[in-house]
């Protein structure tokens, strides 16, 4: 009896086991994948440690964070000012309309005209970035400086 139970189990399991092997397997998709464009987008992530200069082309600090709103609007830019390696440095909250992001490299000619990068591969590859190459902003470092430091609250 105990015999044939077994038997019995053993064949429904075999049996299923060529049932499950003969489902048919699911239709794959032969459509290419598609790509979306987001040509002129930055990826807020890499805005970090971006740095930011002045109309004289003086380095002023570089971005340390970025603040949104709850619907995903930036409201401010905290830049870094002064400091070694981080030790000292002057955190103030700037508002985006007063930081504006460039591409070009700072790089320039003898006549302060943009230096060109010279072959379609860098061209390409500087258009392909997902972040600025700097930001530029009308300040100078003391300003910034004389500014009220921004502080994150306590439970940061």
């Amino acid at each position: 009896m105990f015999t044939k139970s077994i038997t019995a189990v053993l064949a429904a399991t075999l049996m299923s086991s060529v049932a499950f092997a003969q489902t048919p397997a699911p239709a794959q998709s032969t459509a290419p994948a598609q790509t979306m464009s987001h040509k002129g987008e930055w990826r807020a992530s890499k805005l970090i440690g971006v740095n930011v200069y002045n109309e004289k082309d003086e380095k002023l600090g570089d971005i340390n964070e970025i603040l949104m709103d709850q619907s995903g609007k930036v409201v401010g830019y905290v830049i870094g000012v002064g400091g070694f390696i981080g030790m000292g440095e002057h955190d103030v909250l700037m508002s985006p309309d007063k930081v504006k992001f460039v591409k070009e490299s700072r790089a320039r000619t003898a006549d302060n005209r943009p230096a060109t990068t010279g072959s379609a591969a860098n061209d390409r590859r500087v258009a392909d970035k997902w972040y600025p190459d700097h930001a530029v902003m009308s300040a100078t470092k003391d300003q910034l400086k004389a500014m009220p430091q921004f502080k994150y609250s306590n439970y940061n």
